[in-house]
């Protein structure tokens, strides 16, 4: 009579004990998204890929893992005019090591620089403004190129112009005003001449 009690509670305390270890728990690797605006993003783990649909806020890999399996997220295809990354504290783990599986992934829009040529400047003093999107830059003499240092995003408008004259010179732009494409700007050209009555 006891032996009959006992083996069932006993196998009964064995599999709460497997439980409480994580024994036959699974997990499901999911998480955040934030900010994409634009269709491509692609998230892969373990050899699975998932695409993500342009406004989506969470994400949820197929299936699930077992107590102790890695897994590692990462961004296997960016979407168009954006970069994403995932949280490299969050990514790749051991699961049962956390209750869940939370891998936020932030998308931001594609930033590129606006410069160009120079021809001409032989004095100092010439300043070059993006009334768009701001900032200037200072020109020393005999450049032949510039940069500014900030970028403009995607989509975003830029307009250059000239913010000072350098001493005794005049300057004007062409290319200077256009909307920033997936790649760096480098064909705004600035022509410096000597000014008429210098």
């Amino acid at each position: 009579m006891k032996s009959s009690f006992l083996r069932p509670a006993a196998a009964l305390a064995l599999a709460l004990g497997l439980a409480a270890c994580g024994g036959s728990e699974t997990f499901t690797v999911k998480g955040t998204v934030s900010s994409l605006a634009y269709p491509g993003l692609v998230l892969t783990n373990n050899g699975v890929d998932l695409p993500i649909a342009v406004g989506a806020t969470t994400f949820s890999f197929p299936g699930s893992l077992e107590y102790g399996e890695t897994y590692k997220v990462l961004v296997k295809a960016n979407p168009a005019h954006q970069t994403c990354l995932a949280n490299e504290n969050f990514n790749a783990d051991t699961a049962g090591r956390m209750a869940s599986i939370n891998v936020p992934v932030v998308c931001a829009i594609n930033a590129f620089t606006v410069g160009g040529k120079i021809t001409g400047l032989t004095t100092e003093g010439l300043v070059l403004t993006n009334g768009t999107t701001g900032g200037t830059v200072t020109v020393v003499k005999d450049a032949t190129v510039f940069v500014f240092a900030n970028s403009v995003a995607f989509d975003q408008s830029y307009g250059i112009t000239v913010f000072k004259q350098p001493t005794g010179q005049t300057c004007t732009v062409a290319n200077g005003v256009g909307v920033m494409g997936d790649a760096k700007v480098e064909n705004v050209q600035v022509t410096c001449n000597v000014s008429i009555g210098s």
